[in-house]
């Protein structure tokens, strides 16, 4: 064979050979960046790949720490973290349950509710199912909800925080597909083209995300309606009804100023995404010590959850560099391109395609994992091919979501089982997989109706 066939069938088998060593329980970082060193060093053996490309791998790792946009990371790890140690999710659960009165599946209308909130306010799926879980599976147990319902409803609202902006995994894919237009745009001799950026990203969001809020509540409507059993209204005392307006404004006020002070920065032009994380991260702080709950021991707490999760994101995209350098030195992208062009129906068999291959590994990797190795490989194609990168990114971030929700390995199962003790795992399967049907049905939507993701950046501008 010559070198170049040599380093087509070695692009396929690391690309194989990664996914069966993190299946096979390895850690993520080292795993990606680990299998492409003994990779490059093998098909340099061979004269399959030229070794002196690895010499840009400390250039580009040194890039991603700079990054201004990457910086927004931690800072919205940081704000996610500090809400959720300050209670202000347990005061709006409570509060806007309350507020449904005597409806029958009021509460869990008022959970997603609150998951939305909070995931427009902390941008973290991990942080949001847990407080979730935390609050909200006591007290719709005290209300006799179905176990099974309620272990949907959790698990479905906290997920909404990968979709509604900000969000730490559109930060990554929008950070990717920059990189990724850039490549395809060189490649057709267009100089010029029009940036797709983080900010853009999430205001296409925000719809689709709308969108998939709305349809977890029909749903919860529906199962109310139909099945008034399985989720039944909410006791409340004479005096609790008396002092449910002065409730709910202090306990939603302080979470939609945040909000319209980091999103409201975004969509009017006024702060860039990382701008905004600054001030998210401020605002969270000055709630918690409003509330009184910053203390030097919750704060101490904060900034190591903070710096563990942020070097987690960050060591995994070390890892994904070096991937994705020995991939493209393979001359693994000609692959993927040859392989997606080859697909019937075109530009959107192709993204078809690549949506569907994100889905099936939702099953069984992190979403980290997904973004940082499907995106720099399929990315550049899809984009030669013709797909608006907007539209592309915002469809990622709905099928990444729906990985938090598949069995055997979404995250969000895990989350909320080990905050509740007395949750088969097997009833957390049965309740998600409603919610996991009405994700598709969103995603086909946008697929089917493009302007949902591109009408309101565009409109912005």
């Amino acid at each position: 064979m010559t070198p170049a066939v040599v380093g087509e069938v070695m692009a396929l088998a690391m690309f194989a050979g990664v996914f069966l060593v993190l299946m096979a329980g390895f850690p993520v970082a080292f795993s990606i960046g680990g299998i492409s060193v003994l990779f490059a060093g093998a098909g340099s053996l061979l004269g399959a790949f030229d070794w002196p490309m690895m010499a840009g791998t400390a250039g580009r790792m040194l890039d991603a720490v700079v990054s201004d946009t990457l910086v927004s990371v931690p800072l919205f790890v940081f704000m996610g973290v500090v809400l959720e140690r300050s209670r202000i999710a347990e005061d709006l659960l409570m509060t806007m349950g309350q507020a449904f009165g005597k409806l029958s599946g009021g509460l869990g209308i008022s959970v997603i509710v609150v998951g939305a909130l909070l995931a427009a306010s902390t941008g973290i799926v991990g942080a949001t199912v847990v407080s979730m879980g935390l609050i909200s599976y006591p007290a719709m147990m005290r209300a006799n909800y179905d176990k099974r319902l309620a272990s949907g409803i959790i698990t479905a609202s906290g997920t909404l925080a990968q979709l509604i902006p900000p969000s730490t995994v559109l930060i990554l894919i929008g950070t990717l597909l920059q990189n990724a237009n850039t490549q395809a745009s060189l490649a057709k001799g267009d100089f010029a083209a029009t940036p797709v950026t983080v900010t853009d990203l999430f205001i296409g969001a925000i719809i689709p995300g709308l969108v998939l809020v709305a349809a977890f509540i029909v749903f919860t409507i529906a199962v109310a309606v139909l099945q008034p059993q399985r989720c039944p209204p909410i006791e409340m005392s004479d005096h609790e009804r008396a002092t449910l307006g002065r409730r709910m404004l202090r306990v939603m006020l302080p979470p939609l100023l945040l909000i319209v002070a980091v999103l409201g920065a975004i969509l009017s032009g006024l702060a860039t995404a990382t701008e905004s994380a600054a001030v998210g991260a401020v605002g969270a702080s000055l709630l918690a010590i409003l509330r009184r709950t910053m203390t030097r021991p919750m704060l101490r707490e904060v900034c190591q959850g903070t710096l563990k999760l942020s070097v987690m994101i960050y060591v995994i995209m070390f890892g994904a560099t070096i991937f994705s350098l020995v991939f493209r030195g393979f001359g693994g992208e000609k692959v993927a391109e040859d392989v997606l062009r080859a697909l019937p129906g075109g530009a959107y068999g192709a993204l078809g395609a690549t949506l569907a291959l994100m889905f099936v590994l939702g099953f069984f990797i992190d979403t980290f994992e997904i973004i940082f190795i499907v995106v720099p490989i399929f990315g550049p194609v899809l984009i030669k091919l013709g797909i608006d990168p907007l539209w592309l990114g915002v469809l990622m971030g709905v099928v990444l979501q729906t990985s938090y929700l598949t069995p055997p390995f979404g995250f969000a199962i895990f989350y909320l089982q080990g905050v509740t003790k007395d949750l088969p795992i097997g009833t957390i399967y049965r309740g998600v997989v409603p919610f996991v049907f009405l994700q598709v049905v969103v995603l086909l939507l946008v697929m089917a109706l493009p302007w949902l993701a591109t009408w309101l950046p565009r409109a912005l501008q």
